[in-house]
């Protein structure tokens, strides 16, 4: 499928190596939930303002460890940063949530559609306009509700700062901000998984995308090639560029005008240019992100 840079045609790339990089960053959100939970699973025990004037030591060790909390030095209360950690993992994995499903997004336009949501034939409407709509209604859904995680993690930033040993400016926001943030990444990440397991995949309209720009996505392989016959860098982008924007407003084949152009066929000949729009060649370490997959999944949390 065509890579895509700024929305724009850029290079070969595959779907599936785009999934492996979803689930990477799944893995990172995924440690950073294991790492809120071992932040927030302390506890205190050690009078109003933290300083065991009215309790010793050994009896918040007790409790703490009878409830599988670790004690931790405090005032009248924790500090609420460890909350804030415990707000910014839920409201990253919304972020890596509003990523995948803003992408289906854009592959599911009518210009695109490499990608569509499920969608329940002959049950679910689109519009109650126009029939023929399949919107991606759910990744908008996800999209949105993952701002209502952004502005939760703003609120637990806010309660971070307290008056001296304690006041209660933050607890009427905790007592809204941290069930429903969590509520809502799990609800989200429920979400999208059956959105994954039901994901339409079109490859032959990728394929058929990739060729509409023409061979465009292969301009670099000839920057290189140039470079290496001899050309300096600044000739070399100023041949293949000029052929480029032929390709664009002429709607011609950039192979051909490659061809057809003296200056390249001199410095590359037509084997070497040929070479330079093998898919194959550019696609071939495409395998090291799938490494990396490997890698991960050898390591269990």
């Amino acid at each position: 499928m065509a890579g895509r840079t700024h929305g724009i045609h850029a290079e070969p790339t595959t779907f599936g190596r785009k999934l492996a990089l979803w689930a990477l960053q799944v893995r990172r959100d995924r440690e950073r939930l294991v790492r809120a939970r071992d932040t927030i699973a302390v506890g205190k025990l050690s009078g109003a303002v933290g300083t065991y004037s009215n309790v010793d030591p050994s009896i918040e060790r007790y409790v703490c460890e009878h409830l599988g909390l670790v004690p931790v030095p405090a005032t009248q209360v924790l500090p609420r940063d460890r909350h804030a950690e415990v707000m910014y993992a839920c409201a990253s994995l919304g972020a890596s949530i509003e990523s995948f499903a803003l992408e289906i997004r854009h592959l599911q336009r009518t210009e695109v559609r490499e990608v569509e949501e499920p969608f329940r034939e002959g049950e679910q409407k689109g519009s109650s306009a126009m029939p023929h709509k399949r919107n991606p209604i759910k990744s908008e859904q996800l999209c949105g509700l993952a701002r209502v995680l952004r502005g939760n993690l703003q609120a637990a930033l806010e309660d971070v700062a307290l008056w001296h040993e304690r006041d209660i400016s933050h607890s009427s926001v905790e007592r809204i901000i941290v069930p429903d943030s969590l509520m809502l990444a799990f609800y989200m990440t429920e979400q999208m998984t059956r959105l994954a397991r039901g994901l339409r995949v079109y490859p032959e309209r990728m394929l058929r995308n990739l060729d509409a720009s023409f061979g465009l996505v292969f301009s670099q392989p000839v920057l290189l090639a140039l470079i290496e016959s001899g050309r300096s860098r600044d000739d070399a982008y100023r041949m293949v560029q000029r052929n480029a924007m032929r390709a664009w407003q002429e709607e011609r084949s950039f192979r051909e005008l490659l061809m057809a152009d003296d200056e390249v066929v001199r410095a590359l000949g037509a084997a070497r240019l040929d070479a330079c729009f093998d898919l194959k060649r550019s696609l071939a370490n495409v395998g090291h992100t799938f490494d990396a997959l490997d890698r991960m999944e050898a390591t269990p949390l």
